[in-house]
This record gives structure tokens, C-alpha cells and sequence, in this order.
């Protein structure tokens, strides 16, 4: 690779996958190139239509994940085969350069999850074929011009073996490039956790590495020069080879290892890689490798636990400012049980709104499930979003080490019922059946709402009503307690209800005076009896007076008349003869004048 090159966009390498457990990773894969690109002949443009490579796994081993990536010059092919299977690309990453001669030149990887595939295939030889990028070839002459050419594919398998230890694989996948104008690139790998360094190790598949071209070419992990000679040379580590294979004819591809056991120390959370290319050749002049770097994969003794948060549900009720969160904590993607008392915490807007902690310790691959009730502060909308999250103190963060510490946020979109605001009905007004009661129909209330007998209920106060106790249980015959009285309805719109209200009123309607009585003592129209009258008109004053005038009776509410004499200078407590009488009805009610007339009394 040669020439003037400006860098373009790219995919950053970062954190794609994690598995904690038993795991260890193999890989297989082949070129496409026939021969390394930086060679004189002119057959190093061809490109192959397929290549092999042979699976070969011990038969304890149990195949957790497969991932198929491939490469090449161009805009990419997404369609692939593999033994004659169709595979299509879930992701394409692509990086660009500006050559000063050639334009803009383009670099792709593909990747693919076929898990099932190799469970089903097993062990074998797998051929690769039906990646097309000769028209990007012959379209883009400076691919082969500046001896950028290349393709070439590759298998990662991850597998579980019980006689491994507990171990942290995390892969870490992107696009990124380094060439002649930035001859140097560093990618931090996050959620790395270094219990112990014993056997740990790093992978790299990388893109366009190539033997010839070793200047100024160096690969540092946490500032050290790493190598793997015969292979991997301190002075180039991108040179077309294999570790799996042991083979250097990978051409203008790298599937290397590298032991890093002392590059890395205990406690370790991340991983500083460097690369570099560019120097002065053997003719005095600058040269430098174009280095297309794909994905990174580490193999870490990691004994920690792994605490996540699913909020599963939640209850609230109609009006209620309390929402009763119902949760469960996960240990799964660990290599050791999460400890009892883990903290747990639930936010609002930044609000801390409640804490709880684990009960018991949770086992690699188990979940514990609990509650809380949270209250929603006064003002907040309906619509919230409540954020759980393990391993949270509410104050200073997490208190304990985990495999992934980024993990441990769950959100819930939560809803409250909101109770409608209060409508007011038109009152109902009633006839005073004596000591300020009446009897209603509250159905009459309802005349402008829809509704059945089954859905809807009255209550004196609205506590009984949202408690939904003492209600009234003959609303069509009721007797009010008080005068005036609220009387307050459910009406059940479910998730929730509707309020209405209304009053109850009484008023004093005309008194029905008889024409006459017989007071002779046989339990019949034995007085003047004035119905609406007594215990409704409370003041009022009756006065009796007989045909010649003189008063003979005075009443009131607690004195009615039998048609005894109890005024007058004659004859108290004498009962009157037959005749007619005239009579004075004082209400004393403002709405009325005093009323009068004759009343007859007969025996």
C-alpha cells in the first residue's frame, strides 16, 4: 500500500457482545486474495470465488454463539454463501480514503449471526463463495493500483466447556483504519473486568495487512509492544497470517491471538490498544501499510456477578399518586452468584422516588422477584417514566463489581389514571315530609348521563366514594340526612371512574287543610288533621274561632286541634258542638301569606 491517503468516516470498534461463563472462542476463515496484493505480478487483482476452511471442535465443546464476517474492496456484496447456504449481511460498516490520484476508495465488512447453521453443520470443511466485488474492481481501478485489493471471510465460534474456568469473552466489533496520513490509531476497550490475568489473551481479525509493507508497524496493549513471533513480529503484526492455523498465507487478512497475561493487571476495567504504521523504507522514502481493523475479541478469568432490572409490571389506581412496581433482578450473563442486600433504586425526572435491596443471594443464571410502592410527586404528568436500577445505592452508585457495569437500568412507561374533574348536576328539589327530610329518586339526577343500574353508585362523602363503602342502597326511595345535602356519584368508565355531584334541597310545599273532622274518639278524623303541616312548618300559629267570633283555639306545631276549647272565658277542655268554624293558619314562612277558612266539625 503506498500513496497519499485522507481518512473518511468509519464505525468505531466497541463492545458487541459479552459472555461470562465456561467459554473459551476458536475461528476459521481463509482469503480470497491468491496471493499478497503488494506483489509485481498482475494476476494479484484477481480475486477467488471461494475458499475453505475446516471446523474441528472437541466433542464436549457446546456451541454458544457463531458469527461470519466478511470483507473486502468496494461498497460490499450483503448475499453470501456458506456450503451452499445463503447468508445475508445484519450490518454493513464501511470506511472511505481520498487518494490524491484515484478519489475516494472504499473499504467494507459484513456480519452475519449463524449459529444454527454451524450447530446443525458441525465439524468440517465450510467453503465460502459468491462474494462479488469485481465490478467495484474493474469500476475503481485504484483498488489495484494502490494495492488495496483484497477479500476474505471469517467464522468466530464461542463455545462452553466445563473444564474451563469462569471467563469473561467480550467482542467488540467496527471498522476502523489507519494508513499513511494517520499512522496511528487507539481503541479503549470499556467493560473489561481482571480478576486474575492467568491465560488471558486477545484476538484481532483484521483487513489489507501486508507482509511487504512492515514500516513503522507496531500493535501495544497498555503502552507494551505485544508479538507472537514467528508469526506476529513486534515490527509487523498485520502480515497476512493465521494463529489458529499457524499459517502466513492469509493474504492481506490477520486472524491473530496474542497472550497478554503480563500486559494486563488485576482490577483492570479497560484495555488501551495502539497501532501504528509508517517509516522510511530501504530506497529513504516514507511507506506505511493500510490497516483495516475489524473487531477485537478477549478472553479474561472474570468471577463476578452481573445484576440487571426488568420492571415486569405495575398497578395503580384511579386518582392514586402511588404506583406499586412489581420487579425482578437477573444474575444471568455472570460467572458468580449476586450477593444478598445489592441496592436498588427508582428515579423519576433525577428524583429519587424509592429504594429496596435484594433479599437473598441470586445464583449464576437465577432472578429474584419483589415489589416497592413508589409515591409520584404532586404536579408530575400522567405520563412518566419510572428508572429502576441494581446496584444502586441512591447516593454514590454501585457497590459491586460486575461483569457489565452498564447494564443495570431498566425503564417502565408508566400511566396514571387521573379521575376526571368533578361535575355538578342540577339539583333535586322536594316536597318537606316533616323535620326537614324528604324522599328522592336520585336516578332523577342522572338525566343527562348514560348509564345502567349496575355501573353507577351514590355516596354521601367522597371518601366513601373513592373507597367505594357506605353506599346508598336505595337510591330510587332515598330520605336526606341533612338539608341541603351533596350527594355524590360513581359512574365506572373502567381503567377507571367518573365523579358527578349534585344536591338535594327541600322546600316547604302548601299545607292540604280538610274541610272537616269528627273528633268522637273511633281513630278517624279525629282531629284537623292539616296534612304538610306539622313538624314542617315548625312556627307556625293556628287560630279557631266560632260564628261569633271569639277565639277558641290556639295551636301550634306541638298543639294541634282536637276540637277542644282552650281559649275564651267558658268551657276549657269542652269539646265543640257541631257547626262550622273559621279558622287562621299562620305559616310564618315568608313564601306565604297567612291562609283562612271554615272547617266543619260533626260527630
Amino acid at each position: 500500500m503506498f500513496g497519499i491517503t485522507i481518512p473518511a468516516q468509519a464505525q468505531d470498534i466497541s463492545l458487541f457482545q459479552q459472555f461470562n461463563g465456561r467459554y473459551d472462542y476458536t475461528a476459521i476463515g481463509n482469503t480470497l486474495n491468491p496471493d499478497e496484493n503488494n506483489i509485481a505480478e498482475p494476476e494479484f487483482c484477481n480475486i477467488l470465488e471461494s475458499s475453505e476452511a475446516t471446523l474441528s471442535l472437541d466433542s464436549n465443546y457446546q456451541i454458544i454463539k457463531a458469527y461470519l464476517y466478511w470483507a473486502g474492496s468496494g461498497s460490499g456484496d450483503p448475499e453470501v454463501s456458506l456450503n451452499g447456504t445463503p447468508i445475508v449481511s445484519q450490518a454493513t460498516y464501511s470506511v472511505f480514503y481520498n487518494d490524491f490520484l484515484y478519489g475516494q476508495l472504499e473499504y467494507f465488512s459484513n456480519y452475519a449471526d449463524i449459529t444454527q447453521l454451524i450447530i446443525d453443520q458441525d465439524n468440517g470443511v465450510y467453503e465460502f463463495s459468491n462474494m462479488d466485488i469485481s465490478s467495484d474492481l474493474l469500476t475503481y481501478p485504484g483498488f489495484c493500483e494502490r494495492k488495496t485489493n483484497f477479500g476474505g471471510w471469517c467464522i468466530y465460534i464461542i463455545y462452553e466447556d466445563s473444564s474451563l474456568p469462569l471467563n469473561q469473552i467480550n467482542l467488540y466489533q467496527g471498522l476502523e483504519i489507519i494508513n499513511a496520513n494517520v499512522q496511528e490509531l487507539e481503541i479503549t476497550l470499556d467493560n473489561v473486568n481482571v480478576i486474575d490475568n492467568e491465560n488471558a489473551k486477545i484476538g484481532f481479525l483484521a483487513w489489507e495487512g501486508d507482509n511487504n509493507l512492515n514500516y513503522g508497524e507496531s500493535l501495544s496493549i497498555n503502552g507494551n509492544i505485544i508479538s507472537n513471533p514467528p508469526l506476529n513480529l513486534p515490527d509487523n503484526a498485520f502480515n497476512g497470517t493465521n494463529t489458529f492455523t499457524n499459517s502466513n498465507t492469509f493474504y492481506n487478512a490477520d486472524l491473530d491471538v496474542y497472550d497478554i497475561e503480563n500486559n494486563i493487571n488485576v482490577g483492570d476495567s479497560s484495555v488501551s490498544i495502539k497501532l501504528t504504521t509508517g517509516g522510511i523504507n530501504e530506497n529513504g522514502t516514507f511507506s506505511a501499510d493500510l490497516i483495516i481493523i475489524n473487531n477485537i475479541i478477549t478472553v479474561l478469568n472474570s468471577q463476578l456477578p452481573d445484576a440487571t432490572i426488568n420492571i415486569d409490571d405495575y398497578i395503580v389506581n384511579c386518582g392514586d399518586s402511588n404506583v406499586e412496581l412489581f420487579y425482578t433482578v437477573n444474575n444471568f450473563n455472570s460467572t458468580a452468584p449476586l450477593p444478598a442486600n445489592t441496592p436498588i433504586a427508582f428515579y423519576l425526572d433525577g428524583l429519587l422516588l424509592g429504594q429496596s435491596q435484594t433479599i437473598n443471594v441470586i445464583p449464576i443464571g437465577e432472578s429474584e422477584s419483589s415489589s416497592i410502592s413508589v409515591t409520584i410527586p404532586e404536579g408530575s404528568d400522567s405520563s412518566l417514566i419510572i428508572i429502576a436500577i441494581v446496584d444502586d445505592d441512591g447516593i454514590t452508585g454501585g457497590t459491586i463489581t460486575e461483569t457489565n457495569e452498564v447494564n443495570n437500568v431498566n425503564l417502565a412507561d408508566i400511566e396514571l389514571l387521573v379521575i376526571p374533574d368533578i361535575v355538578t348536576l342540577q339539583f333535586l328539589i322536594d316536597c318537606n315530609e316533616g323535620f326537614e327530610t324528604s324522599t328522592y329518586n336520585l336516578f332523577e339526577a342522572l338525566t343527562d348521563i348514560s348509564y345502567t343500574e349496575d355501573n353507577i353508585s351514590f355516596f354521601l362523602s367522597l371518601e366513601d366514594l373513592e373507597t367505594v363503602s357506605n353506599a346508598i342502597l336505595i337510591p330510587s326511595n332515598y330520605n336526606n340526612i341533612t338539608n341541603p345535602e351533596t350527594i355524590y356519584v360513581r359512574l365506572e368508565s373502567p381503567p377507571c371512574y367518573e365523579i358527578f355531584q349534585f344536591d338535594l334541597t327541600i322546600e316547604n310545599c302548601p299545607p292540604y287543610i280538610p274541610d272537616g273532622f269528627s273528633p268522637n274518639d273511633d281513630t278517624h278524623n279525629d282531629w284537623f288533621n292539616i296534612q304538610g303541616l306539622y313538624n314542617i312548618f315548625t312556627e307556625h300559629e293556628l287560630q279557631v274561632y266560632n260564628r261569633y267570633g271569639d277565639i277558641i283555639f290556639e295551636g301550634n306545631n306541638d298543639k294541634p286541634w282536637y276540637g277542644k276549647i282552650n281559649r275564651g272565658l267558658n268551657n276549657h277542655g269542652n269539646t265543640v258542638p257541631v257547626g262550622t268554624y273559621y279558622y287562621i293558619l299562620n305559616l310564618n314562612d315568608p313564601n306565604y301569606r297567612p291562609m283562612v277558612g271554615w272547617v266543619y266539625v260533626n260527630y
